[in-house]
């Protein structure tokens, strides 16, 4: 603690935004360049001696949050990279993807504005690039074990990384055409840079991960075959089978599921296309769902130029403090939270109707009109109550060229035939079933992310790559010098 008076001392301070008018023009990261080392060690300066730091508890990761912090207030870097990789794969993602459950548990924020966790996990993470406290860590010796990891999204990177380390020889099986998942067909660049991802897969390609890329496993190569061939299996393929929504009208012409919507866009960034073919540009846009994924779309369809963007949410409008009843300290509270593409739309006025920003609170879609040529020209809502139920007058229509369906996934995609060829079972929620060492009922199979555990935090996704690869690695070997942050049934904290 290089302060002890510094959260009596130092206000919170957050990295601060690029304009509005200048970040909608491009799709480079939101945040100010450069803007955050001149404030980051004050803020650092914040983290309390508290004793029991729940900051620990609330990040599945078990992040040392109080020693980098002190580390950094210190502006020893190369100390804090090391803790902070220590349990963390990938801080630069987390930094800038998580919504930070670990600052809802700062002791902090029993009373005054939490320590801003991200900023400075990011700051380190970054710095940790400039002055090269990131190397690759190829193992020493390899172990003659052949691991396949399918998927390459946070879990299968995590999990491949620490089994390549462990001497393991590791390919990642990814479907789509480059490596990454939702991190490169899914997050807008605006959000993180994929610079970010390319750098990680550079280290984990000199540490001696493998990856084969536009290979659906159960189609392009028989999941039975690939059993045969490794040692073991970590199926980490996400949680990629969208939620639908069924009214009047869902099969016309310009509704899209949002994870149809935003690769395309991420596309047009990596240069494969000019425009996406699915490009708000002029159009009347409404999102249904009020997550995260919304947001995305939300920012997205701001910088491909839509006449109007307004996003549905049908929860009530939160509280601007958290409600110490229902959801006190350390939990994650739902509180109204401003993102950057909410900030954007607001300033920008792209929903005159909407309640708060550009978001319709209390919201229920009850069908979509077209016109003669099928083409979706109208949304028709209506509000509802704390218990979902329709409230009288309330009836609603908001012009419509484009409508997102951003509502979660419910499981893993079945299409490729992968769980099938393998004989995995599923439990009740249509996830795959494992046991309490993340193992199927298939002899060297194994289940993690998403797709076993079900859509969650990209924190919870790394934390579950970790841990599988103790697993494995104990498997393969009979002892395993590996972390396991989590275990297959922990949950985030509640009340």
């Amino acid at each position: 603690m290089a302060d002890p008076k510094g959260f009596l001392k130092t206000s919170r301070e957050e990295w601060p935004r690029r304009p509005v008018e200048e970040r909608v023009r491009d799709w480079d990261e939101v945040y100010v360049p450069g803007a955050l080392l001149p404030i980051i060690s004050k803020q650092a300066d914040r983290c309390m001696d508290c004793g029991i730091p729940f900051c620990h508890d609330a990040c599945p990761l078990g992040n040392l949050i109080p020693e980098w912090n002190d580390l950094v207030s210190r502006e020893d870097w190369r100390a804090a990279s090391d803790r902070l990789h220590a349990t963390n794969n990938f801080p630069e993602f987390t930094g800038r993807l998580c919504p930070a459950p670990c600052e809802a548990g700062c002791v902090l924020a029993i009373n005054q504005p939490a320590v801003t966790i991200k900023n400075v996990e990011v700051a380190i993470a970054d710095r940790a690039w400039e002055e090269g406290f990131a190397p690759p860590r190829p193992p020493d010796r390899l172990t003659g074990r052949t691991v396949a990891v399918i998927g390459s999204g946070p879990t299968g990177l995590a999990a491949a990384q620490q089994l390549t380390r462990a001497g393991h020889t590791v390919v990642v099986f990814e479907r789509a055409d480059r490596i990454g998942g939702l991190l490169r067909y899914g997050i807008p660049a605006f959000k993180m840079e994929k610079r970010h991802l390319d750098r990680r897969l550079e280290q984990m390609l000199a540490e001696g991960t493998k990856f084969r890329t536009s290979t659906a496993v159960g189609r392009d190569i028989g999941a039975a075959e690939l059993r045969a061939r490794y040692d073991a299996v970590v199926i980490a393929t996400g949680a990629t089978a969208w939620r639908e929504l069924d009214v009047p009208g869902r099969e016309l012409h310009g509704v899209h599921q949002a994870m149809e919507y935003l690769p395309l866009a991420d596309r047009v960034c990596e240069g494969d296309l000019e425009v996406s073919p699915l490009s708000a540009a002029g159009k009347h846009v409404v999102i249904v769902g009020g997550g995260d994924t919304g947001a995305d779309c939300l920012g997205t369809a701001v910088r491909e130029g839509a006449a109007s963007v307004t996003q549905l949410d049908i929860y009530p409008l939160p509280g601007a403090e958290r409600d110490e009843d229902a959801e006190p300290w350390p939990t994650y509270p739902k509180i109204y939270r401003l993102s950057a593409a909410h900030e954007e739309a607001r300033d920008l006025g792209t929903a005159p109707a909407a309640d708060a920003d550009v978001r319709l609170f209390a919201a229920s879609t009850l069908r979509f009109t077209g016109d003669p040529d099928g083409q979706v020209r109208s949304l028709h809502l209506v509000e509802v109550d704390a218990q979902r139920r329709q409230v009288p007058g309330t009836g609603r229509t908001l012009p419509a060229d484009l409508v997102l369906l951003a509502l979660g996934f419910s499981g893993p995609d079945r299409a490729d035939g992968l769980i099938d060829q393998l004989g995995l079972t599923l439990d009740g929620r249509g996830l795959i079933a494992r046991d309490a060492d993340f193992a199927t009922g298939v002899p060297g199979v194994y289940a993690a992310g998403d797709a076993a555990r079900g859509q969650s935090l990209i924190v919870w996704a790394i934390a579950e790559g970790r841990a599988v690869a103790a697993a494995v690695d104990h498997h393969l070997t009979g002892a395993t010098r590996l972390p396991a942050p989590i275990g297959p049934y922990d949950r985030p904290m509640t009340a």
